[in-house]
């Protein structure tokens, strides 16, 4: 099997070897803090570029040209079919610069450049123009009233949807182009202004993006980019008095310190965060069915996915042959770098967090559970965490209760499909979950029952921009995607004219 890597382009070094600021105002712009932030292959280990280290005053900065491009409306008085052609352009955009980005993704994040061009680029258009279309199907509502005073009045009520404002989108470091046009279409589709926060460990695609929004025609000051640390620069805009609402997505821990600085000023919030997500495999299932779509919901992106599936509960009678057939599917799997096409498993995003998700194992060996690895990976300085199955931890293993977010998955023998919904519904996550059965009516039964905001049967980890996504419990509050999906982004105005 080849371990060639692709070439890489011409543009991509030059965008790499830029002296990268913020961009606010529609243009690149240097920040007033002369911190710099390093970005790091997770391939090699070697810096790549360097960004901004934003400060509070360049946040304000920013803020403050969101909430004049909003107050001034050079974007939500446009109409909506101006508005709809000129997110379509900027899809087109990103469509042509597709590899461009897919090239930057995977350099600064780690992943497959495979995956980078499927889903950092393929799924982000559909998302892009599914979002563009919603800008024309934004619309209120004619009430009738029953007011009865003064004794003879009569009235005419509606409803108006009206952009709520100022966004501040704070992206995290695994799907950071897709993640990011999750906030940014919305926003831009309903009227609203964004500041975009990426995280400090992958923020070099969303600067490149915000030149193709302005290139495509949005309006100066309607798409901003602050780059820089979580507790400097994404605090200070989080917190801003000038910012409507929130839309965040990371770590359960970061957003329940969003949700509280958020309450002090009513800020709207938007929050999807971590989870722990099981997947119950009934003894009826298709073991191939399940091996092949569990080996993609498990170890996607290295299995840095939200949605990812890290709980397997088995029923007894297939479980040595699940065992069997997963060990056989892991220790199949090339380990390699992602601009490496054949590779499957790639590093994970930071020298930091392979360390952390090294820890969660080494507890595991420590305490005698079982772990089934694949290959290691390359030997050059990467951040390679190799491909595990955990069969039967304890329960009381941190890895058996709390999001790993690597590629580990535990695999876990129950007696019945009771005990795997007890334990699956065992824990303060409720993002995503599975059932896996040739049963239809067992099926429905379990989808009722799994307290999760998505269940899936006899899949994993398909999203889709028509299917609302968020979370129960600690996985977050409000839903992004479907028909639906400007409403979060919009204020409800109700008007009443007496005549």
């Amino acid at each position: 099997m080849s371990t060639s890597q692709i070439a890489l382009l011409a543009s991509v070094q030059q965008f790499l070897d830029r002296q990268h600021g913020l961009y606010i105002d529609g243009a690149p712009c240097a920040a007033q803090s002369e911190n710099r932030l390093t970005v790091w292959d997770p391939a090699t280990g070697q810096a790549i570029a360097t960004t901004a280290d934003a400060s509070p005053a360049d946040v304000d900065r920013a803020v403050m040209s969101a909430w004049r491009a909003f107050v001034d409306r050079r974007w939500a008085g446009r109409t909506p079919a101006d508005r709809e052609r000129i997110l379509l352009r900027f899809a087109d955009l990103v469509e042509q610069h597709g590899e461009e980005l897919a090239q930057l993704e995977t350099l600064e994040q780690g992943k497959s450049i495979a995956i980078s061009r499927a889903f950092e680029v393929g799924c982000t258009l559909n998302w892009m123009r599914y979002t563009a279309g919603l800008t024309t199907k934004i619309s209120g509502r004619t009430l009738d009233v029953s007011i009865p005073f003064p004794q003879g009045a009569r009235y005419q009520a509606w409803t108006k949807k009206e952009p709520v404002g100022v966004v501040a989108g704070i992206v995290p470091w695994n799907f950071p182009l897709m993640i990011g046009m999750w906030k940014v279409m919305p926003a831009l589709a309903a009227g609203c202004s964004i500041v975009i926060k990426p995280s400090e460990t992958t923020p070099l695609t969303l600067l490149r993006v915000a030149e193709l929004a302005t290139q495509a025609g949005v309006p100066d000051g309607v798409f901003n980019v602050v780059t820089g640390s979580g507790a400097g620069c994404g605090a200070a805009l989080t917190a801003h008095p000038q910012v409507a609402k929130v839309s965040f997505t990371g770590s359960t821990a970061t957003g329940k310190q969003i949700a509280r600085v958020a309450a002090d000023r009513l800020t709207r919030v938007t929050l999807e965060l971590g989870g722990k997500n099981p997947a119950i495999v009934l003894k009826d299932a298709d073991p191939q069915w399940v091996i092949e779509g569990l080996m993609t919901g498990s170890f996607l992106n290295q299995g840095q996915v939200c949605a990812a599936s890290s709980r397997i509960y088995i029923e007894a009678p297939l479980f040595d042959t699940l065992v069997s057939g997963f060990e056989q599917a892991v220790k199949s799997l090339q380990v390699g770098p992602g601009m490496q096409e054949t590779a499957q498993i790639n590093p994970v995003v930071s020298r930091a967090h392979c360390d952390k998700v090294a820890a969660y194992l080494e507890e595991a060996r420590q305490q005698k559970a079982e772990l089934i690895s694949g290959s290691a990976g390359p030997d050059a300085g990467g951040y390679y965490i190799p491909p595990t199955l955990v069969v039967n931890p304890d329960a009381g293993l941190r890895l058996s209760r709390e999001e790993v977010f690597g590629p580990v998955v535990n695999l876990v023998r129950v007696a019945d499909g009771e005990e795997a919904l007890r334990l699956a519904n065992d824990s303060d996550f409720g993002l995503t979950a599975s059932v896996w059965t040739r049963d239809l009516t067992q099926a429905l039964n379990y989808t009722d029952r799994l307290q999760a905001g998505t269940v899936w049967v006899n899949s994993h980890t398909l999203i889709d921009a028509n299917l609302p996504f968020g979370g129960m419990k600690q996985s977050g509050t409000g839903r992004d995607f479907g028909p639906d999906w400007l409403d979060g982004w919009c204020e409800t105005k109700s008007v009443c004219v007496r005549y």
